[in-house]
C-alpha cells in the first residue's frame, strides 16, 4: 500500500468510527431528558460536518475527531448525571 492509500484508509476508519459514535448520541435518550437529547443530536450533526471537512483536508485526523466526540458525549452525560440527576 502506498502512503496515500494508508492515509485514505485511516480517514475511512475515522468516518466509520464517527458513525458508530452516533449510536451513543442516538441512545442518549435513554438517560438524558429530551430537550437535551435534541441538543446532543445537533452536536453530533455539527461533528459530522467537521468530520467531512477534516477528511477532505487531512483524513487521518478523522479518528481524532471521532475520539473527541466520544469524550464530549461522556463528559456531557457525566455532568448531567452530577448536576441534574440524569439516570437511566
Amino acid at each position: 500500500m502506498t502512503a496515500a492509500q494508508v492515509t485514505t484508509l485511516a480517514g475511512i476508519v475515522g468516518i466509520a468510527l464517527y458513525l458508530l459514535v452516533g449510536v451513543l448520541y442516538i441512545a442518549s435518550g435513554l438517560v438524558i431528558p429530551y430537550p437535551w437529547v435534541f441538543g446532543m443530536w445537533v452536536l453530533w450533526g455539527v461533528g459530522w460536518l467537521l468530520v467531512i471537512k477534516v477528511f477532505q483536508g487531512s483524513p487521518p485526523w478523522t479518528v481524532v475527531v471521532s475520539l473527541g466526540a466520544v469524550a464530549l458525549w461522556a463528559v456531557i452525560v457525566q455532568l448531567g448525571s452530577w448536576l441534574f440527576d440524569w439516570t437511566a
